[in-house]
């Protein structure tokens, strides 16, 4: 737990850091919620302001990088306060990428509402959306608590994630084998599947600097399930782009 200043600004500037991180965090929940459920129910609408939604999320960012610049002239900080900003700035960073990837989830909204459906596949990746939101939720409460073991639990919870898009991976696969009319979907969907998947990890990646700030130790590498959906992972992710 940190300890407070010789100045009461100081630690105003330093709460107002915290506090913009998990409102950026907050932002990307329902990003990440609102997405699984325009896939899910195929809403062009509720698509259509996550992906307004995600010029906030940027937006926040670089507020956050500005006042980590200021914070840095100002109080010039050092030891333990220094790396408490510099994590912040990286968590901002992670906190963006999500919001990128949910923003691609709902891009995809509309065109997978002109193909034809495949049973089961919309409520199947909001399960996983479902899933990935939670472990955000729960990295920034250790975050916001400086609670190591919690955060090492979200990172733990990361291999269910990646479980879930390899079994996603050779459903979708069969999908296309047996009805080829179904390609495109999948495709989209296994688009989808692959960026829940990097999404988990950035996850971690919070989870990771959220331990550092309170340790200043790296953990050790994270466990990741079974790297079957790694087929054409390339291509997946390069079409994953903003």
């Amino acid at each position: 737990m940190r300890k407070p200043h010789t100045t009461t600004a100081y630690d105003e500037d330093i709460d107002q850091l915290y506090s913009m991180v998990l409102t950026m965090g907050g932002m990307v929940e329902e990003a990440i919620a609102e997405a699984g459920k325009a896939l899910e129910h195929r809403d062009d609408e509720r698509a259509a302001a996550v992906v307004e939604a995600d010029r906030k999320i940027d937006a926040m960012e670089d507020e956050i990088n500005a006042a980590v610049v200021r914070t840095i002239a100002l109080r010039q900080p050092a030891a333990g306060d220094l790396r408490m900003v510099v994590t912040v700035m990286k968590m901002a960073g992670d906190l963006e990428r999500l919001g990128d990837y949910a923003k691609n989830m709902a891009k995809r909204v509309p065109v997978l509402a002109q193909n034809p459906g495949v049973d089961g596949a919309g409520a199947a990746l909001r399960r996983q959306s479902k899933l990935v939101k939670l472990m955000l939720k729960d990295a920034l409460d250790a975050f916001a608590r400086g609670d190591v073991e919690q955060a090492r639990d979200v990172i733990l919870r990361d291999v269910e994630v990646d479980q879930m898009t390899n079994a996603l991976f050779r459903e979708f696969l069969t999908h296309m084998m047996e009805d080829p009319r179904a390609i495109t979907s999948c495709m989209h969907f296994l688009f989808i599947s692959k960026n829940l998947e990097r999404m988990g990890d950035h996850v971690t990646e919070l989870c990771e600097q959220a331990i550092y700030l309170e340790t200043g130790e790296r953990p050790g590498d994270r466990p990741k399930g079974d790297v079957t959906a790694q087929m054409g992972a390339d291509g997946l992710t390069a079409s994953s782009g903003t």
